[in-house]
């Protein structure tokens, strides 16, 4: 039988057209996850750090100003007593010379007020700054005409208490206008805090949210593949595998779904080769049988003792590799799922003592005691298959047992389901073959030297055939006993589809 074994090149497997944005590889995807994930938190440190400096250079302007004043009022206040204290001196000695005090002290004022001026932005400081340096100008006007006679500068004397008073006006109004503002930076403070916390309160759970979505959509193309590939080592090649994801993800997937259906037509070319050499085996087989058979009758002439012995050797042989055969296209009509069940209403007991007596033979020749515990129940199934599925668990208790051993059969009845355990005492089955022991073809570790080996099918049907009657069958593990424990559950009253 010719295998085709022609594999696409790389990049010519089929694509599947798909809607939407899909990132070319697996990196880009995350990248494009982080990025979407972080990017709520960048814009909120970027507001954040955008609120903070506004606060600070506020705060930076109200101190500032707030020296500028402090400084500004007090050297406003000693010029405004300097220059009086240089007029009453002048007025008192009639000394006009003594006016270059008042002259010093009006340039100092001067100064300070146009810097003043430049700093104080609110109606409330510029209204008295302005009316301040209106009157002192006027005082200089007028001190400048009167310089030659210092006796008529009495009058300008009460001019400077209205001057001082305007300036301890101009700092009060300055001070509480700060005090406002500073007020006003430690609401926006308070604000901005509290819409930090609320970011938070709204950002974190978002952002979790995200990452956990980012994190499904990122894991969901890898357990896609590994599913896949468990599905396929697992022998499952009917369903397609489809990745949903990046681009060289997606590749994979394709590939993978082109292995499955190479592996699907060599799957069904090796049941094909089954099928065919089993039944190409039966014809010869058949005639071996019935010559063996006639030997043994002797119609062909009466045999002498040792002539019967091969006779039987060979009638012995021919119904193991019948067994054989059997096991095969049983397990070809598997592969094939055409497992069709003729349900009819069967006594266990019958069944079971119809297995004990045509595994009577190898029973005896190791002289093992059957220990049967079973009560009169009646069960709607499949009666050759169930005498296939007794027949395989009895047959490989009678294989592993030592000679003299023990085989216990135990049926329990619970509710509508029927409890099967078949107990050897032989060397039981190893943890390393626990998991494969109903794969087909799968031979176990503690094989009895003086046995020949078999297909490793009989564990495999039994499987099948029990979860086609809508049960199952497990190995029972016992901790420091020996012997394999095996156990069948069946429906009593079966309503499952019968293929």
């Amino acid at each position: 039988m010719k295998i085709s074994t022609d594999v696409p090149p790389s990049g010519q497997v089929r694509r599947k057209a798909g809607s939407g944005y899909k990132p070319k590889s697996f990196l880009a995807m995350i990248l494009i996850g982080f990025s979407i994930v972080g990017l709520p938190l960048i814009a909120a440190l970027v507001y954040s750090a955008i609120r903070i400096d506004q606060l600070s250079d506020q705060s930076r302007n109200n101190v500032y100003q707030a020296t500028q004043i402090t400084s500004g009022t007090s050297v406003i206040i000693g010029e405004i007593m300097a220059m009086e204290r240089s007029v009453q001196q002048a007025l008192v000695l009639d000394d006009a010379s003594l006016l270059e005090g008042y002259f010093l002290g009006h340039t100092k004022f001067e100064n300070i007020t146009n810097h003043l001026s430049t700093i104080s932005i609110y109606p409330e400081q510029r209204l008295p700054l302005e009316k301040m340096r209106l009157l002192e100008t006027n005082l200089f006007r007028e001190i400048l005409n009167l310089t030659e006679q210092p006796q008529n500068l009495s009058y300008l004397l009460e001019r400077f208490a209205s001057l001082l008073a305007l300036a301890q006006e101009f700092s009060a109004n300055s001070f509480r206008v700060i005090g406002q503002e500073v007020g006003n930076v430690s609401e926006i403070a308070t604000q901005t805090r509290s819409l930090v916390e609320w970011e938070l309160l709204i950002l974190v759970p978002l952002v979790i949210f995200l990452a956990l979505i980012f994190s499904i959509i990122i894991a969901r193309p890898i357990r896609q593949i590994d599913e896949a590939i468990a599905q396929m080592g697992r022998g499952k090649l009917s369903q397609p595998i489809q990745v949903n994801g990046p681009q060289n993800l997606v590749y994979i997937g394709e590939r993978l779904d082109w292995l499955r259906q190479r592996l699907l037509k060599l799957e069904d070319q090796k049941i094909q080769f089954f099928r065919h050499i089993s039944h190409e085996l039966k014809t010869p087989l058949t005639a071996i049988r019935e010559g063996a058979d006639l030997l043994a009758e002797g119609v062909t002439g009466s045999l002498n003792q040792k002539q019967q012995l091969i006779a039987g050797i060979l009638h012995s042989s021919s119904m193991q590799l019948q067994k054989r055969i059997e096991d095969l296209l049983n397990f070809s009509a598997l592969q094939a799922e055409i497992i069709t069940l003729v349900k009819q209403p069967v006594s266990l007991e019958k069944i079971i003592n119809a297995v004990v007596i045509a595994q009577n033979l190898s029973i005896l020749s190791k002289n093992i005691k059957i220990h049967l515990q079973c009560p009169d129940v009646s069960l709607e199934s499949d009666k050759q298959k169930l005498e296939t599925m007794l027949d395989n668990l009895l047959s490989n208790a009678v294989k592993f047992s030592p000679a003299d051993g023990l085989i216990g059969i135990t049926v329990i009845c619970s509710e509508n389901r029927v409890q099967i355990d078949v107990k050897d005492s032989g060397p039981g089955v190893s943890d390393i073959d626990g998991d494969q022991i109903f794969e087909p073809f799968y031979q176990g570790r503690n094989i009895p030297e003086s046995h020949v080996r078999g297909t490793g099918l009989g564990l495999a049907i039994t499987k099948e055939y029990a979860i086609a009657h809508g049960g199952n069958i497990e190995l029972i593990r016992h901790t420091g006993k020996p012997g394999a424990h095996f156990r069948l559950t069946l429906p009593i009253n079966s309503s499952e589809p019968t293929t």
